[in-house]
């Protein structure tokens, strides 16, 4: 990239990074039909910094190995096929018919027994005496990775959430779903006010969803939001008082093939019309990690909040608060900053030292960053950078103490700042 591009590049990403959020209009979600004249940029301006939702077509997917080989000539689950290439696995099984606080309880079943269960229900007009049951969370592509399932549309590649949690090796946050006529996911907004894309292999869902703020008029007297807003008694002012102020669901009906996006902290719902297969990845980039920051934030006071109704004078209270928050939300404050960091340090390495031929063949995270450009790498920086101070600034975080390995939160901004202003000369 000349340096003319590079200038004009980043004055686009500079000006979009800062552009308020715009309404959506009479509720309308945009369907992107074409693949070629629909690009990276695009969907950064119109949808990822507006944090707008948006379905992308079929032809969007119609490479994908699994809509090859997953399904059958009319349309339904290839029950043969995944008994054939994933029957010996353990997969994580829901039970849509029995609420357990705001969830429904999981278990864990040999796929081929979830198989056999489907078919018996199928064959029985989907109904069974074990309920309805939806196979949620699948880690499919991380204990099958030599399958060709799908490839990952370039839109949904700034993906810090899998970049951090594929290099400390712990967890990731790409899923299958597999689930009968009837099947359904409650209420809820997604694992750190992420970014979801959800990919319906076949099947039909049906979408629900609110934009963000919104939640808080379905919430009752005590300050829970509802498991199901398809139920009656949501319209119920004695029980939930502030209902009719809330605007409707935008409601997406979801085809074969199509990819719908989900903004950052909508809540939603989702109901599946068929019998259905789809593959969902949460994700979190620059332009929504200070909404995760804000995120953590709540929830960390919201623990010091029910805490505070028992608190004892102990000297590790701060620590107690981390933990608890850990447990409910799968991170804390000190690894919040280790993912900064990581992220961080991958994109100034980028930056600093360019692509070298060995780490493009290997399809790393610092191949997937050069992809998207220089540009996006210091675009990345500056919305880390401010997150990074802010967390550094934080009483809380501050309490903590050392963070162990690694540089100090005021040396890693030094690093990052002369990153971004070496690329900028």
């Amino acid at each position: 990239m000349d340096r003319a591009t590079f200038a004009c590049s980043t004055a686009f990403f500079r000006d979009f990074g800062n552009s308020p959020p715009r309404a959506l209009p009479g509720g309308h979600v945009d369907f992107i039909d074409k693949v070629d004249s629909f690009t990276y940029s695009d969907f950064f301006r119109d949808y990822l910094i507006p944090n707008h939702p948006c379905v992308l077509s079929a032809k969007f997917t119609e490479d994908w190995g699994s809509r090859k080989t997953w399904v059958t000539r009319d349309g339904k689950p290839n029950f043969e096929h995944l008994l054939q290439n994933f029957g010996e696995a353990v997969v994580p099984v829901a039970n849509c018919d029995v609420r357990e606080y705001n969830s429904n309880p999981k278990e864990q079943l040999p796929f081929r027994e979830f198989l056999e269960y489907w078919r018996e229900r199928i064959g029985n007009g989907h109904r069974s005496p074990r309920g309805c049951l939806y196979l949620k969370d699948w880690h499919l592509s991380r204990a099958f990775p030599e399958q060709d399932v799908y490839t990952t549309p370039v839109y949904f590649s700034s993906d810090w959430l899998n970049e951090y949690w594929d290099a400390a090796a712990g967890d990731d946050f790409r899923f299958v779903y597999m689930g009968p006529k009837g099947s359904w996911t409650p209420f809820h907004a997604d694992v750190f006010r992420s970014y979801s894309w959800s990919a319906n292999v076949c099947g039909r869902k049906r979408w629900l969803l609110y934009p963000a703020g919104q939640e808080e008029f379905l919430r009752d007297r005590h300050g829970n939001l509802p498991f199901d807003v398809t139920a009656p008694d949501l319209r119920d002012e004695r029980i939930y008082p502030r209902s009719s102020r809330s605007q409707p669901p935008l409601e997406i009906l979801q085809e074969p093939g199509e990819i719908v996006f989900i903004p950052s902290g909508w809540h939603h719902q989702v109901h599946n019309l068929d019998d259905t297969i789809s593959i969902n990845h949460n994700w979190v980039n620059g332009c929504n990690v200070a909404a995760m920051w804000s995120f953590l934030q709540d929830e960390l006071a919201a623990v010091q909040r029910e805490l505070g109704q028992w608190r004892e004078p102990v000297d590790d209270w701060h620590l107690q608060c981390q933990l608890i928050m850990k447990s409910c939300t799968g991170i804390d404050y000190r690894e919040f900053y280790t993912f900064l960091r990581v992220i961080a340090e991958n994109r100034i390495s980028v930056l600093e030292q360019g692509l070298d031929e060995e780490s493009s063949s290997r399809g790393n995270s610092k191949a997937a960053i050069s992809a998207l450009g220089m540009l996006h790498a210091v675009f990345d920086l500056r919305r880390a950078a401010a997150v990074l101070s802010s967390l550094s600034a934080n009483e809380d975080f501050r309490r903590l103490g050392p963070n162990g390995p690694g540089p100090a939160p005021e040396a890693l901004l030094q690093r990052l700042q002369a990153a971004i202003d070496t690329a900028l000369l």
